[in-house]
């Protein structure tokens, strides 16, 4: 398959699909992870920051996932608040 084809694939698979991000604020710093990716997880200093490198990482995880075979997991977590 050429490269723009392959593009065009990779692009198709994952047109709309939606990953839910978890954002835990630390003491001094922000995380970020997927719970439908393991492995899919970032540090930064401020939220905007772990937003931006987050949005990264999913692409680099399911763009390596792609790459090799592997089936791209659907996302399936979801959030819900409890009011205490």
């Amino acid at each position: 398959m050429e490269c723009g084809s392959q593009a065009a694939a990779f692009a198709a698979l994952v047109n709309g699909m939606r990953y839910v991000v978890i954002l835990e604020k630390g003491a001094s710093s922000f995380g970020a992870y997927v719970p439908d990716l393991p492995g899919c997880a970032v540090v930064g200093e401020t939220r905007e920051e772990v937003l931006q490198l987050i949005r990264e990482a999913v692409d680099l995880h399911v763009s390596a996932m792609w790459e090799r075979g592997d089936a791209l997991p659907e996302p399936a977590s979801s959030t819900e608040y409890v009011q205490v």
